[in-house]
């Protein structure tokens, strides 16, 4: 999720963990436990696949984050020794800040990798966009209130865990969303006579409702999108084509072999100009998708291998008006 977000969580949950016991240092902390695991990004790593495919990787280890809770506790006790009769809660605390933000994460497509340095995929349940309103604005009204009213008894206490419970209470309800929408698409599929090999089903941005579908065949991809307001129980599916012989070669080039592994699958190949471009179709919308990396240029008569580079696109405003109105079942 976004790092707001992430914030509002952490500090969420310090409060809910220690609030009552030790005020608003609770909220503090919670928050930048909450943050922790996002502080990825600022290494650089020299090469677009790795910044793409190692963010959220060994600080979103659920081995790593264990082991480092300790010491952040230890850290905490240093600069508050008055509070050492909460160590227990403490602990608490610190573990589950930097839990939830893993298991939240886990929760969008971009993929979380919860077990490194084990080399399983990716945790990808894309049950909600990585920034959702409907998730971060109680997350936030709750620990704004507690903030305010952490002086004037459990009000703000109350309100925080009001707030988080009702935050956790829509995860519930984008997962069962997410049952749903699968469940429709794997109909429409049979109903339409569509062969495939594997199916994604990715909120669109800011919401819950509408549902963008992607379904891998031979030969390509189809894109098709559900509204969970749509009254016709049948999906839309356009194909596109993905150029996979242009990888021929290209099997042990690690940037390919990365972004296959990462992607679950769920890329395109095509050629722009030259360069032979690899597109995750998880983000975006075809054919302005999020990130897309050039990883060879054609020559002749096989490609050349090349330092992987991102392919930077257009982010056009007029698509999120199109899924307001694609909601309510416009333009269908």
């Amino acid at each position: 999720m976004d790092t707001i977000t992430q914030i509002a969580l952490g500090a969420a949950v310090g409060e809910a963990t220690l609030g009552r016991r030790i005020g608003n240092r609770a909220i503090l902390w919670g928050g930048l436990c909450g943050l922790f695991p996002d502080l990825d990004v600022l290494i650089p790593f020299g090469d677009a696949v790795k910044e793409f495919t190692y963010h959220r990787a060994f600080s979103h280890s659920l081995f790593v984050l264990t082991a480092l809770t300790p010491l952040f506790v230890w850290l905490i006790l240093k600069i508050h020794p008055g509070t050492q009769e909460h160590r227990p809660r403490w602990v608490m605390l610190v573990f589950l800040a930097l839990i939830t933000h893993v298991l939240l994460d886990c929760l969008t497509v971009y993929g979380t990798q919860i077990l490194w340095p084990l080399s399983t995929p990716p945790v990808m349940w894309s049950t909600i966009f990585i920034i959702d309103p409907a998730y971060s604005l109680p997350l936030i009204g709750g620990v704004l209130a507690a903030g305010i009213m952490s002086r004037k008894g459990l009000r703000g206490h109350r309100a925080n865990t009001v707030c988080l419970a009702l935050s956790t209470l829509y995860l519930a309800w984008s997962i069962g969303a997410k049952l749903h929408v699968n469940d429709t698409v794997r109909h429409a599929l049979a109903r339409q006579n569509v062969a495939y090999h594997s199916i994604l089903t990715v909120p669109m941005p800011f919401n819950t409702l509408l549902w963008r579908v992607v379904v891998m065949d031979e030969r390509g991809y189809y894109e098709g999108f559900y509204s969970l307001l749509d009254e016709e129980r049948d999906i839309r599916f356009n194909h596109y084509p993905s150029d996979e012989q242009l990888l021929a070669g290209l099997n042990d080039h690690w940037p390919v072999q990365r972004l296959q592994w990462f992607t679950h699958g769920f890329y395109s190949v095509h050629k722009r100009h030259r360069a032979i471009v690899v597109a995750d179709l998880r983000m975006g919308l075809e054919p302005a998708y999020f990130f897309q990396f050039k990883v060879a240029e054609m020559g002749n008569p096989h490609a050349v291998p090349t330092v992987s580079e991102r392919i930077r696109v257009e982010r056009g405003a007029e698509r999120l008006l199109w899924v307001w109105a694609r909601i309510w079942n416009a333009d269908a």
